[in-house]
C-alpha cells in the first residue's frame, strides 16, 4: 500500500464541488474512495487517490485554482491532534519545527524541510508517491495551507517568494489573492522563501497557560515516524550537505552522532552503502535541477557537490546515457507533465 493521508485533507471538498457545479460523488467513486468515509476526519485513505481526485476535480470544474480554493477552507483542526499543540507553541520556529517533525501523523505523502541561509528561510515541500502522476493541485493545496497557517501564527508574516515547479495558470487571480505578488512558477521545487527572522516572531495564537497541557496530551498519543530508517536519514543529510561542498561519509556520520565505520556497518544491514545513497540522491536531484532551465549547468554541478563541471558531465552521462545539455534539450523543453512526473 502506498503513502496514506487523513481524510481531513479533503475537508471542504464536497462543499467546494457543489459551489463549482460538479458532482463530488462520481469523482470520489472514480478514484476508489467512499463518500461516506470522508465524514470521519481521522480515517486514513490513499494519498495517490487524493492527488488524483484533486486533478480530476479541477478538470471537471474547469478551475486551475481548485487546490487553492480548497486550501482556503483549512483550519488547524485539519492537522488533527498536532494542530492543538502547534496553536500553543510560543513562536513560529517551534510551531513549524513541531509540524514538520510530526507531519507523518497527518500526511505520509508530504516530505517537508526547513533550511536557513544568509538570513533567508526556505520551506520546501516534496510530494512522494509510488507512481508518477500530476501533482499540481495537491502541491498548491499544501503550499497554500502552509502559507495560511503561517499568516495565522503571525499576521505580519509575508513571504518573499512562493515557488511552484509547474507553469503559471492561465488565470492567476486566485493565486494573487492567496499569496500576493510574490509568485514564482517554473522553479525546481515547491516551497516558500521568507526572512529567517520571521521564525522568531511570537505565535499570536498561543496561550502560555495551555501549552503544557497541550504538550502532555500530544506526547501521550504521538506516534513515532515508523518509516524513518537510517538510509532515509543519510539521504536527507546528503541532500542538505551537497551544496555546501562538505558532503562526505565522515561528515554525514558525524551529523548522525556516530563514526564512519559504525554508519557503514548499520547501512550494510539494509543492503545500502554511503556511496549508493549518494549516487541515488544525486540522480534524484539531477533530474529536477537539469530540467530547470534557469539554472546553469555549472550551478547544477555545484549544487550536486561536484568541484568541476566536467566531473558532473562525466557522471551524468554514465547515469543517464547522455550529457546534461542533451537531457535538458530532450526533457526540459517537453510538457510540464513530464517535469512534474520527474519531481515525484
Amino acid at each position: 500500500m502506498g503513502p496514506l493521508v487523513r481524510t481531513a485533507a479533503l475537508n471542504g471538498y464536497v462543499e467546494l464541488c457543489h459551489t463549482l457545479g460538479i458532482d463530488p460523488r462520481a469523482l470520489i467513486k472514480r478514484v476508489g474512495l467512499d463518500v461516506a468515509g470522508l465524514a470521519a476526519q481521522d480515517r486514513w485513505i490513499s494519498g495517490a487517490a487524493v492527488v488524483e481526485l484533486l486533478e480530476l476535480s479541477a478538470a471537471a470544474a474547469g478551475h486551475e485554482d481548485f487546490g487553492l480554493r480548497l486550501a482556503e477552507s483549512r483550519r488547524l483542526s485539519s492537522l488533527g491532534p498536532i494542530g492543538l499543540v502547534v496553536r500553543e507553541e510560543p513562536d513560529v520556529r517551534s510551531a513549524v519545527g513541531l509540524l514538520l517533525q510530526h507531519e507523518h501523523m497527518f500526511n505520509e505523502v508530504l516530505h517537508s524541510r526547513l533550511s536557513e541561509h544568509n538570513g533567508l528561510a526556505t520551506l520546501k515541500v516534496e510530494l512522494r508517491l509510488d507512481e508518477a502522476m500530476r501533482t499540481r493541485q495537491a502541491a498548491e493545496l499544501v503550499i497554500a495551507a502552509l502559507h495560511l497557517l503561517l499568516r495565522g501564527l503571525t499576521p505580519q508574516w509575508q513571504p518573499l517568494s512562493v515557488c511552484f515547479e509547474h507553469t503559471a495558470p492561465a488565470d492567476a487571480t486566485t493565486h494573487r489573492r492567496v499569496f500576493g505578488p510574490v509568485l514564482d512558477f517554473g522553479r525546481e521545487f515547491h516551497g516558500i522563501v521568507f526572512y529567517a527572522s520571521a521564525l522568531d516572531a511570537p505565535n499570536a495564537l498561543s496561550d502560555p497557560q495551555l501549552r503544557t497541557y497541550a504538550r502532555q496530551y500530544f506526547e501521550s498519543i504521538a506516534a513515532p515516524r515508523q518509516d524513518t530508517t537510517l538510509p532515509d536519514r543519510v539521504r536527507e543529510l546528503i541532500e542538505v550537505l551537497l551544496p555546501t561542498g562538505r558532503c562526505s561519509a565522515e561528515q554525514v556520520a558525524r551529523s548522525l552522532g556516530v563514526d564512519r565505520r559504525t554508519m557503514h556497518r548499520r547501512l550494510a544491514h539494509s543492503g545500502d552503502t554511503y556511496t549508493s545513497l549518494l549516487n541515488a540522491t544525486r540522480m534524484h536531484l539531477a533530474k529536477r535541477f537539469v530540467a530547470y532551465p534557469r539554472r546553469s549547468l555549472t550551478e547544477v554541478a555545484h549544487l550536486l557537490g561536484f568541484s568541476m563541471p566536467s566531473a558532473f558531465s562525466h557522471w551524468f552521462k554514465e547515469q543517464f546515457g547522455c550529457s546534461p545539455s542533451e537531457w535538458r534539450n530532450q526533457r526540459g523543453t517537453s510538457s510540464n507533465t513530464d517535469a512534474e512526473a520527474d519531481a515525484v
